[in-house]
């Protein structure tokens, strides 16, 4: 019985490296492709190391590619478009939860119709509006849209957690002289951190992943466009060099490493929770 555990332990691990090493090898194929030139990139040579590492392709992004500009852009709408979900997420939540008014579910099962919408089907009717309220060619024109489409996931997420959280510390609350502001921001917030977490982390990937359609469309001035768009720019219309490019594919895919390993311990708490709760 003894060998016969040792020997799945081992082949578990020898399961949960190889796991690991092939979801390793995309980053990387990426950080090798970012130090070669388009000989060896397309070459002999398009696994293993560079024979000359050419860390000149990040200073030809960051500037002959303005890639700097690009990255500073994207990270204030990012931040924004986080600030503003969280926001409106956690207080509409604590309405819809917490306090007791008429067609609160009405309002609530609006808000999740945001679910249904793709947001490419929204393209031409935020176009219009943006153009109208001359917000075209701003930060205002990525962080609404993105905020707006973020909501109702974020919404979900804070409600399954804000239910669970015991009413009767309201009632205490209340009772020691709280208001309804003193137990959001002393009581529900506090207890919210899990879910404040995933929702980061979500509105975070989708606003970065999803900034090349928007931006594209909304943003027309070279100095407010984005990494994604800064990374398309890059390929020239005849002759590419590819290195900077996989250089500037480095930088755009750090901040999503960077985000998740210092917040990676609050989404495994929010799925331990969910699962006691459930």
């Amino acid at each position: 019985m003894r060998n016969t555990s040792k020997s799945r332990r081992v082949l578990t691990y020898f399961g949960l490296i190889f796991w690991m090493l092939i979801n390793l090898f995309p980053v990387y194929w990426m950080f090798t492709f970012s130090l070669k030139n388009n000989e060896e990139i397309f070459g002999a040579n398009v696994v293993g190391l560079p024979k000359h590492w050419l860390w000149s392709n990040y200073s030809s992004a960051l500037g002959t590619g303005r890639m700097g500009t690009y990255f500073l852009n994207s990270v204030i709408v990012a931040t924004a478009t986080i600030l503003i979900t969280l926001a409106v997420a956690l207080m509409a939540t604590f309405a819809l939860t917490r306090l007791i008014w008429k067609q609160r579910r009405t309002l609530n099962k609006f808000f999740m119709l945001g679910l249904t919408i793709p947001i490419h089907a929204s393209i031409v009717p935020v176009y219009v509006t943006l153009s109208r309220l001359h917000m075209l060619n701003t930060y205002w024109a990525l962080i609404i849209p993105y905020s707006a489409f973020s909501l109702s996931m974020a919404i979900l997420v804070c409600t399954g957690f804000m239910n669970e959280i015991p009413r009767e510390l309201d009632e205490s609350a209340c009772i020691d002289g709280c208001g309804v502001w003193g137990i959001f921001f002393r009581i529900i917030v506090p207890l919210m951190k899990p879910a404040v977490a995933t929702v980061g982390i979500y509105t975070f990937l989708q606003c970065w992943n999803d900034e090349l359609m928007f931006a594209n469309i909304f943003i027309s001035k070279t100095a407010l466009k984005t990494l994604p768009v800064g990374v398309q720019a890059l390929s020239g219309q005849y002759t590419t060099d590819w290195g900077p490019i996989g250089a500037a594919l480095v930088l755009a895919t750090f901040p999503t490493l960077f985000v998740y390993i210092f917040l990676s311990k609050k989404i495994q708490e929010s799925f331990i929770a969910g699962a006691v709760k459930g």
